[in-house]
């Protein structure tokens, strides 16, 4: 049985990790060296850091940062943020990134997928995906979620994998920094309509809601920010939670 992954994320604005709601309304959450180094101390199963102004400020992801965190963490370390290129993901896989996300250039050019899984295989390449959820209909945004495109979440999440990604990242805007809990529903749809790993995002607020996004949501992996960061939820006593429930972890 795979075990199920939790992963930190660290958006990033300005050099410094910020969260929000609805991806609204951003607040400082920390210096983001010291919190890698604190999550690869505590268990965390990988690291995503996400440049979340780069795709609007039409810039790439920052590099020097994105070095000085990998120097610090021996857990996989996921970046995205101003990925529009196959040189972009050679100078992040060169300074430090395992696995890469891309989220407005593939909805940009889809051929960007395949290119990027030619070149450095489909383990790397994850596909990030925002939608929102409006009169029962997924929709997908790009662009730090300012941007819609008409775009039905399962259907392009179809689409993602037949281009090759590894992995999906569906964050839910709708439930994006609630801390109501994750998309479930449609967490499960995903999980029907695609066959590679999906990692929840988008909700988190307490123990149980991992569980479900696991057990409910048929979920690979679940991705949160702030809980961790505030020290709301320690991941080793999640973890031990959800083992003591019957879900596979790492411990």
């Amino acid at each position: 049985m795979l075990t199920k992954r939790i992963i930190p994320c660290l958006d990033i604005h300005n050099g410094r990790t910020v969260k929000g709601v609805n991806f609204k309304n951003l607040k400082d959450a920390g210096d983001p060296i010291a919190l890698a180094k604190m999550y690869a101390k505590v268990g965390a199963d990988e690291l995503v850091f996400l440049d979340i102004s780069a795709t609007i400020e039409q810039r790439q992801t920052t590099l020097n940062l994105v070095l000085k965190i990998a120097e610090h963490i021996d857990i996989p370390f996921t970046v995205g943020g101003g990925i529009n290129t196959v040189k972009d993901v050679e100078l992040l896989l060169n300074n430090g990134a395992d696995k890469i996300a891309i989220n407005s250039a593939a909805i940009n050019n889809p051929q960007l997928i395949a290119d990027l899984v030619s070149r450095f295989g489909s383990q790397c390449i994850t596909v990030a995906i925002d939608a929102y959820c409006e009169n029962d209909k997924w929709e997908v945004y790009k662009n730090g979620g300012t941007v819609s495109t008409s775009k039905n979440l399962f259907e392009w999440a179809k689409t993602v994998e037949k281009l090759g990604a590894g992995e999906i990242l569906f964050t839910a805007m709708n439930n994006d920094g609630t801390k109501k809990g994750f998309a479930n529903q449609a967490l499960f749809q995903l999980s029907k309509e695609v066959n590679i790993p999906i990692i929840a995002s988008g909700g988190a607020g307490n123990i149980d809601h991992f569980s479900d996004a696991f057990e409910k949501g048929n979920a690979d992996a679940a991705l949160a920010a702030s809980v961790f960061h505030y020290g709301e939820i320690n991941i080793q006593k999640l973890k031990y939670k959800l083992k003591q429930k019957g879900i596979a972890v790492r411990l």
